[in-house]
C-alpha cells in the first residue's frame, strides 16, 4: 500500500479582502448618490453610448467619478488576476506560488496594475505628442477608462463570489475571462468606430500607435507571468 502525503493547507484571513471589498462599493455608491444622473447614464455603458457622447471632453479624465471608478477598476482586475495565479498554478511576481487569500501577493499584483495603467497613459501621451495624433489619444483613452470601469464595476460582485467559494470550478474562471476579453474586444471596435474620422487621417501613425501601446504591454505582461 502506498504511503500517504499529508500536505499542510494554507489558509489565510480574509478580512484583508473584506475591507477592499467595502470601500469599493461604498466608492460606487458614494457615485451613485452624488453624480446620480451621471452614474445611471454609465450604467447603461454596455448598450448605449450616450455616457460616451455627454462626457466626451478629456478634462472628464481628472474627474472625482473617473478616478474612484478607476480605483474600483483596480481592485476588482488585481483580485481577478490573483484568482487566475492562484487557480492555474502560476508563479507570483517574485516567482512564488500564489494563494488567492495572501493579501501581500494582492498588494503586489495592485500596485503592479496601478503603475502599469499610469505607466501605459504618460508614454501614451508622449508618443501621441510625436505623432501629433493628441486629440484622438485623449478621447480614445477616456473612451478606454470608461469601458474598462464599467468591465470593473461588473466584477467586483464576481470577485466577491469567487474569494469567498473556495470550490470554484476552473471553467468558471475560464468563462469569466472570455467574457471579459469579448467585451474588451467590443469596447474597443465601438471606440474606434467613434473616432474612425480621426484615425483614417493618420491611420500610418494610428498602426504604430496601436503595435506599440495596445498590443506589446500587454503582451509582455503575459509572457512575465507564464514564464517566470
Amino acid at each position: 500500500m502506498g504511503q500517504m502525503e499529508l500536505h499542510e493547507r494554507i489558509i489565510g484571513s480574509k478580512d484583508w479582502a473584506t475591507v477592499l471589498f467595502v470601500l469599493a462599493f461604498t466608492l460606487v455608491a458614494v457615485n451613485r448618490n452624488v453624480f446620480a444622473v451621471r452614474f445611471a447614464e454609465f450604467s447603461k455603458l454596455g448598450w448605449s453610448n450616450k455616457y460616451t457622447k455627454i462626457y466626451k471632453d478629456s478634462a472628464n479624465m481628472q474627474s472625482w467619478f473617473t478616478i474612484s471608478l478607476f480605483l474600483v477598476q483596480v481592485i476588482s482586475f488585481a483580485f481577478l488576476l490573483q484568482f487566475v495565479l492562484s487557480s492555474f498554478g502560476l508563479a507570483g511576481i517574485e516567482g512564488n506560488p500564489i494563494f488567492k487569500t495572501d493579501w501581500r501577493t494582492y498588494i503586489q499584483l495592485f500596485t503592479l496594475l496601478f503603475v502599469f495603467i499610469l505607466a501605459k497613459y504618460l508614454v501614451e501621451k508622449i508618443i501621441a505628442t510625436s505623432f501629433d495624433i493628441e486629440e484622438f489619444s485623449e478621447l480614445f483613452n477616456l473612451q478606454k477608462v470608461n469601458y474598462r470601469a464599467y468591465i470593473g464595476l461588473l466584477l467586483l460582485p464576481v470577485n466577491v463570489v469567487l474569494f469567498y467559494n473556495d470550490n470554484i470550478n476552473p471553467v468558471i474562471l475560464y468563462i469569466v475571462l472570455v467574457i471579459i476579453v469579448i467585451a474588451s474586444i467590443a469596447s474597443y471596435i465601438f471606440s474606434l468606430r467613434n473616432y474612425q474620422n480621426l484615425i483614417l487621417g493618420k491611420i500610418f501613425y494610428f498602426i504604430l500607435y496601436l503595435c506599440a501601446l495596445e498590443i506589446a504591454p500587454y503582451y509582455f505582461m503575459y509572457y512575465w507571468f507564464t514564464k517566470a
